[in-house]
């Protein structure tokens, strides 16, 4: 990351423009371009394009970007997902298999992370432990987005990192279900059917309101833009929030879960 943005930060010079100039040529913020320079920000391919596009260079920054190895903290396939939550009005999150991210505590994520194969080894582990908590500042901002959560009983019945991180968790859950910007509903075990069954998604509203979608895979994961395929994302969460069980039920079962501790 550090020489790819060395790359970008020499040819802007070469052109005799301003990090300002740069920026605005880009329509981009300029504080944006000076995270790329520093190596603090991946350089994605889309954005490189356009710089070698401004620079006049024969597309020499978007090979750069598209052979970038994966970065520490956030993979390259979803720095812009980062970006979006980071700035969004709202977030409609289904997990099947662990609490969702932004919910969950310091322990439980190393616990997540550690389960990871093959181990990438005990410093990534802290660098991605502290970025998925970081990320969780938009919980706390002076207006933050509004929020709702869909989790399967699953990821509730596993003991991710032992009975200690476990019940630190579940005792966290019960903490944020009382946010008055978060919803949070239980999908619950033995149901003969529900709309989510083909994994989980997050919708997500920008500052603009465009409707966009977010999907992991195993191995990378992909932002929807397209808006019939967002509003069948949004059919499902709407059906499963009427699968789930409501707010007060999700919260008995917390009770219920932290009781047998």
């Amino acid at each position: 990351m550090k020489m790819v943005g060395a790359q970008v930060a020499t040819a802007r010079v070469a052109n005799g423009m301003t990090q300002r100039t740069f920026a605005e040529a880009l329509h981009m913020d300029e504080e944006t371009v000076a995270s790329i320079e520093q190596g603090r920000r991946v350089l994605m391919p889309n954005v490189a394009e356009k710089m070698d596009r401004v620079l006049g260079l024969p597309g020499i920054l978007t090979v750069a970007s598209n052979r970038l190895p994966e970065v520490d903290t956030i993979p390259a396939w979803a720095e812009e997902y980062m970006e979006r939550e980071a700035e969004a009005l709202a977030l409609s999150w289904y997990n099947t298999l662990t609490v969702p991210g932004l919910l969950q505590t310091e322990n439980y994520a190393r616990a997540v992370l550690s389960c990871h194969v093959p181990f990438i080894g005990l410093a990534k582990i802290e660098l991605q432990t502290a970025h998925r908590i970081q990320r969780q500042k938009i919980l706390t901002r002076p207006v933050p987005p509004t929020l709702s959560f869909i989790i399967s009983e699953t990821a509730l019945r596993d003991r991710i990192g032992g009975d200690a991180v476990y019940y630190e968790q579940l005792r966290h859950l019960h903490t944020c279900a009382d946010f008055p910007t978060i919803s949070l509903q239980v999908l619950p075990l033995g149901i003969t059917a529900h709309a989510g069954l083909a994994g989980p998604f997050t919708l997500l509203e920008t500052p603009e309101f465009q409707h966009l979608a977010y999907a992991e895979t195993q191995r990378g994961s992909f932002l929807v833009r397209d808006p019939n395929e967002v509003s069948i994302l949004s059919q499902k969460y709407a059906m499963l929030r009427s699968q789930a069980l409501n707010f007060a039920e999700t919260k008995d079962l917390l009770d219920r879960l932290l009781g047998e501790s």
